[in-house]
């Protein structure tokens, strides 16, 4: 590996500085924030809530436990784990983007959680919390937008206690034959329309398509997360493949 490869990184498919990237992603879901929930809507003609609920139900937060929700944006399965764990439990709901941070705050506050859910800004690769500090560890549609995918994954490994859980909600690569053309015409031709329609941000929305398309696929993932310490490695397709779900243990 070059130097240059060494202090570069992708933001979709623009090379930037590694110290840039986290940068330009704050300042995308900044610009993304207000309209992020309808947007998610409007993208996955509502799929969205049925894979978080599926992510819920294969993480199996329980009463009592303490669960670290990073990338949480605006707070949908932050809200879902507060509910699962319920008054005994705790729930860490953590992002980089002040923004996203402040409006998943105010839905939590909205439909009245108040209780047992803690807000921390901070950047997944260097999470400022004490090593084995949570049952399980989560992250929704938040690794690809990562500076070093290794880094996330391994700061994750280290918050859980022996015998819990991580779980990786995130885009992946279509494994329907025939699916691959039309899900990339759709990605690169009507999200960002929807983008400037909707958020009146076609180039946040492009960029998020890039991003898809560069971050590892199911089987890469899956190894990555071995390397970074998590035992039991497996993989979940949802919608042929344009989803995955992993999940792993700390022995």
């Amino acid at each position: 590996m070059s130097e240059d490869d060494r202090n570069t990184t992708h933001f979709g498919y623009e090379q930037v500085a590694r110290d840039r990237k986290s940068e330009r992603v704050r300042d995308v879901f900044a610009s993304v924030a207000p309209r992020y929930d309808l947007m998610n809507d409007l993208m996955s003609l509502g799929l969205h809530r049925i894979w978080k609920r599926l992510a819920m139900s294969l993480l199996a937060p329980a009463p009592g436990e303490a669960v670290l929700d990073l990338a949480a944006g605006t707070g949908d399965l932050t809200e879902q784990l507060v509910r699962r764990v319920g008054d005994t439990g705790r729930v860490v709901m953590s992002d980089i983007n002040e923004a996203m941070l402040g409006r998943g705050r105010d839905r939590l506050l909205d439909h009245g959680l108040a209780r047992g859910v803690d807000y921390v800004l901070a950047d997944a690769e260097h999470l400022p919390f004490a090593s084995g500090s949570f049952d399980a560890v989560c992250i929704g549609f938040g690794l690809r937008n990562v500076t070093d995918q290794r880094a996330a994954l391994t700061e994750m490994h280290r918050m859980l206690r022996p015998g819990g859980r991580a779980l990786v909600l995130e885009f992946s690569r279509p494994v329907l034959p025939g699916l691959t053309p039309l899900y990339d015409w759709y990605s690169f031709n009507v999200l960002p329309q929807l983008g400037r329609w909707v958020a009146g941000d076609a180039d946040s929305y492009r960029y998020l398509a890039e991003s898809i398309r560069m971050h590892p696929d199911q089987a890469t993932l899956r190894e990555l997360m071995q390397q970074s310490g998590f035992a039991r490695c497996q993989y979940y397709n949802l919608t042929g493949g344009i989803v995955a779900i992993h999940r792993g243990y700390r022995i």
